[in-house]
C-alpha cells in the first residue's frame, strides 16, 4: 500500500474526497484529532485503497487542512460560524482562536444597522402593601376550578387525536412516552398531572386574534428536533389544536394555596405591548412602561407595584378618550394586568402618577385583554365576555357560546368566532347594555354552512366605509381547514352579509386568516403551514374579475416549549403583523432558546432580515409597534420590533429600515452597521 512505503506521507480520504499530506503537517499542533488518529489512541478506518476514512465535509476540511499547511487562511467567502464548528471538532486550537476573534469583530456589540436601542431592566419594586380587608386579598389565593373543561373541545373536533394528551402549539413538538424519567425529560403523556408543586395559574388558556393550541400544564419542559415522521413525538395534525386561543384550562390542575412560579428566571421579560408613543413592558410580578419624546428618547414613565400573582395578560391605552362621566383620577393612560380570573386597571397621568381604579373578576380563567377605544374587554374561551365601560365605570360580564377566535374593527366593534360556527358582535360605541335585560347587545352576524367552529377570523373595512357602512368584508377559517370570504353588500344590508369565496387548502383547523387590502393570508395548524393568495379590487372593493389567485405556500415552523412560562404564546406569536393597507410580517422565532429572530414577509414567506441580540441573551417575547413621527416636518411613522431578553432588558430594532432596504434588493443585516 501507498501508505505504508512513506512514513511521512499520510493518504486521507474526507467524505469521499482524498487527500494527501505530510505527518508533519497534521501534527504541528498538539492534542488534535490528527495527532490521536496516527497515534493509535482513537480507532480508524481504511478504504480500499489504504486511505484512513473521515466522514465529515471534505469542503470544509480543504480549508482546514490549508491552514495546516500554510498557517494562514482566508475567510471571504466562508461561513465562519461552520468553519469553527468543525476546527473544533478537529482540535486545531490556533485556528479555533482565530475565528473566535473574527466572531468578535463580526459581530457588534452596538448591533447592525437596524439596532435602535436598548432599554436596561427598571428596579424590581418592593411588594405591595396590602391592609387588611383590602380587596387585594383574593389574589393572593389559588382559584378553585370554576368549571369542567369545555365539552366543545372534545366532541367531533378531537376524537381521533387527544389519545390521552394536550396538544402543542401549531408547529410544536409534543413528547407522549409510557413512563415519567425526569423533570428535564418526562414520558409521561402531557396531561398527567405530577407532585406538587402545583401548577401556576399560567396554566390558563390563551385567546388571541391569531392562534391557539392545547397544551398541558405540565409537560416536559424543553423541545425536541426530532422528525416530524416520527409519530411518537410529533402530533402533526391534531383536531384538537384549533388554534392558540382555547388552550385547554390548566384551572383544573389548580388547588388552594398561593402562587408558586416553577420559573426561576423571574427577571425575564415575559409580554411586551405598545400603544401610540408608549410601551408596557410585563415581567413575571411587575409591568413598567416607557414613553417616547422627541429630545429624550424612550424614558421610563411608570412602573406597577409587585404583585405576588404570576402576571399572564396586559393591555395598554395610551390614549384615552376623556369624557364627561369620566372620573379625573382614573389619569391620561390606562394599564391594565390579568392573572387568573381577576383584572386589575389603573390611570396613569403624564407624570407617572397610578392611581387605581379598579379590580375586576371573570369568574374563569382570562384568555386575552385589550381595550377597544376606551373600553376594556377580557375573553374567555370558556364563554364570558368581560367589559369595562369607560364613561359608566362599569364592568359588565355577559355569558356567551363558547369563543373559538376573535377580531376587532375600528374603535368599536368585537367579532367573536364561536364553536357553534357562528360570528357575533359586539358594538361599543352604542349603549353597551339592553335596559330590558341588563345584559351586552351581543348580536349574531352570519352563521357557516358547514356549523364547524370558526377558529380564526379577520374583518376589512375599505376605505369608504366602516362597519356601520354598507360595506363589510370579513375573512374567518374554521376547524376542518376551510376559509370562507363573506361579503356585506349595500343591497343586502337587512340580510346580513353574504358568502363571496370558500377555499379547501388546509387539511389542519385554521388557525389565524387575515384578509388585507392585497392579499388574503391564512395559516393552519401543521406547522404553521401559511397559504396566500392576491385579492383584486375594484374602487376598493373585492371583486371576483378575475378573482383572488394563489401566490404562496410556505410554513413559518416555531418550535415552543412543552412547559412555557405565563403568556408564552401571546408574547411570542408569529402574526403575521401589520396594518392591513401595509406590508405584514411574520416574525418566526424556530426554538424557545434562541438569540434570534427571522422577518419574513407574509405575502410570500421570503426573508427580510435577521434579528440577532446584541448582548447574546435569549429573546423571551417580541412585539412589533408602530410609533408615532414626531413634529418634526417630514417625520413618518415608524414600525419596530421591540424584543424582550432573559436579563430583563428591552432592544429595538428598526422594521421600516429593514423593509426598505429588502425592497430595494440591499441586505438587511450587514455586520457592525
Amino acid at each position: 500500500m501507498n501508505h505504508q512505503l512513506s512514513g511521512d506521507i499520510i493518504y486521507l480520504n474526507v467524505g469521499g474526497t482524498r487527500f494527501a499530506t505530510s505527518r508533519q503537517t497534521l501534527t504541528w499542533v498538539p492534542d488534535s484529532f490528527f495527532t490521536s488518529m496516527l497515534s493509535g489512541r482513537i480507532s480508524s478506518l481504511r478504504d480500499e485503497t489504504g486511505a484512513i476514512f473521515i466522514d465529515r465535509d471534505p469542503k470544509l476540511f480543504s480549508y482546514i487542512l490549508n491552514f495546516m499547511r500554510t498557517k494562514d487562511i482566508d475567510l471571504r467567502e466562508l461561513d465562519v460560524s461552520v468553519l469553527r464548528h468543525e476546527a473544533e471538532f478537529y482540535g486545531i486550537t490556533p485556528l479555533v482562536k482565530r475565528l473566535i476573534l473574527c466572531e468578535d469583530l463580526h459581530q457588534s456589540s452596538c448591533g447592525n444597522v437596524l439596532f435602535h436601542g436598548y432599554l436596561p431592566m427598571a428596579a424590581v419594586p418592593p411588594p405591595e402593601a396590602t391592609p387588611l380587608g383590602s380587596s387585594l386579598g383574593p389574589t393572593m389565593e389559588r382559584r378553585p376550578d370554576p368549571q369542567p373543561r369545555p365539552p366543545f373541545l372534545v366532541e367531533g373536533l378531537c376524537s381521533n387525536a387527544l389519545s390521552g394528551a394536550a396538544d402543542a402549539r401549531p408547529g410544536s413538538v409534543l413528547r407522549v412516552l409510557p413512563e415519567p424519567a425526569s423533570r428535564s425529560h418526562s414520558r409521561a403523556p402531557s396531561l398527567e398531572v405530577r407532585p406538587p408543586p402545583p401548577a401556576p395559574s399560567s396554566a390558563v388558556p390563551q385567546l388571541s386574534r391569531s392562534s391557539s393550541d392545547l397544551r398541558g400544564p405540565n409537560s416536559a419542559r424543553g423541545h425536541s428536533r426530532a422528525s416530524s415522521l416520527d409519530l411518537r413525538h410529533h402530533s402533526r395534525n391534531s383536531s384538537t389544536d384549533l388554534n392558540r386561543r382555547f388552550r385547554d384550562d390548566g384551572s383544573w390542575l389548580s388547588s388552594a394555596g398561593p402562587h408558586h412560579p416553577a420559573w426561576p428566571d423571574t427577571l425575564r421579560v415575559c409580554i411586551v405591548k405598545g400603544h401610540h408613543n408608549w410601551i408596557a413592558v410585563s415581567y413575571v410580578h411587575f409591568v413598567t412602561c416607557y414613553r417616547l419624546k422627541d429630545s429624550t428618547g424612550w424614558q421610563l414613565a411608570f412602573r406597577s407595584p409587585y404583585l405576588e400573582p404570576v402576571i399572564e395578560r396586559i393591555a395598554l391605552n395610551a390614549k384615552v378618550v376623556t369624557t364627561a362621566g369620566a372620573q379625573p383620577e382614573s389619569g391620561t393612560k390606562m394599564l391594565a394586568v390579568a392573572y387568573g380570573t381577576q383584572v386589575r386597571l389603573w390611570g396613569i397621568s403624564e407624570e407617572g402618577a397610578r392611581s387605581e381604579i379598579g379590580m375586576f373578576q371573570l369568574s374563569v380563567p382570562v384568555d386575552s385583554l385589550f381595550f377597544i377605544g376606551s373600553q376594556l374587554v377580557a375573553l374567555s374561551h370558556l364563554g364570558k365576555v368581560g367589559v369595562w365601560h369607560a364613561m359608566t365605570q362599569h364592568w359588565q360580564i355577559q355569558d356567551v357560546v363558547p369563543i373559538t377566535s376573535f377580531d376587532t374593527a375600528g374603535s368599536c366593534i368585537l367579532l367573536l368566532g364561536c364553536n357553534n360556527g357562528s360570528i357575533y358582535y359586539i358594538d361599543m360605541q352604542k349603549f353597551p347594555l339592553r335596559m330590558k335585560d341588563n345584559d351586552l347587545l351581543v348580536t349574531e352576524l352570519y352563521k357557516d354552512p358547514s356549523l364547524d367552529p370558526i377558529t380564526a377570523i379577520s374583518v376589512y373595512l375599505t376605505p369608504k366605509t366602516s362597519l356601520c357602512g354598507n360595506w363589510i368584508e370579513i375573512a374567518y377559517g374554521t376547524s376542518s381547514g376551510s376559509v370562507r370570504v363573506i361579503v356585506q353588500h349595500p343591497e343586502t344590508v337587512g340580510h346580513g352579509p353574504q358568502l363571496f369565496q370558500t377555499f379547501t387548502v388546509h387539511r389542519s383547523p385554521v388557525t389565524k386568516v387575515v384578509l388585507s387590502e392585497k392579499y388574503l393570508i391564512s395559516v393552519c395548524s401543521e406547522y404553521n403551514h401559511v397559504r396566500t393568495w392576491s385579492v383584486t379590487r375594484f374602487r376598493g372593493m373585492i371583486s371576483t374579475q378575475p378573482g383572488s389567485t394563489p401566490l404562496a405556500s410556505f410554513k413559518v415552523v416555531s418550535l415552543e416549549d412543552l412547559e412555557p412560562c405565563p403568556g408564552y404564546p401571546a408574547a411570542n406569536d408569529c402574526g403575521p403583523y401589520g396594518e392591513q393597507d401595509d406590508e405584514q410580517v411574520f416574525i418566526q422565532k424556530v426554538v424557545p432558546e434562541t438569540d434570534q429572530l427571522y422577518v419574513r414577509y407574509a405575502s410570500s414567506g421570503k426573508r427580510i432580515c435577521i434579528i440577532k441580540s446584541v448582548d447574546g441573551t435569549t429573546m423571551t417575547s417580541f412585539c412589533i409597534h408602530e410609533c408615532e413621527g414626531s413634529n418634526r416636518m417630514g417625520s413618518r411613522p415608524r414600525r419596530y420590533i421591540f424584543t424582550g431578553h432573559s436579563s430583563g432588558a428591552i432592544q429595538m430594532w428598526d422594521l421600516t429600515t429593514a423593509l426598505d432596504l429588502a425592497s430595494k434588493g440591499e441586505p438587511a443585516f450587514v455586520a457592525g452597521g
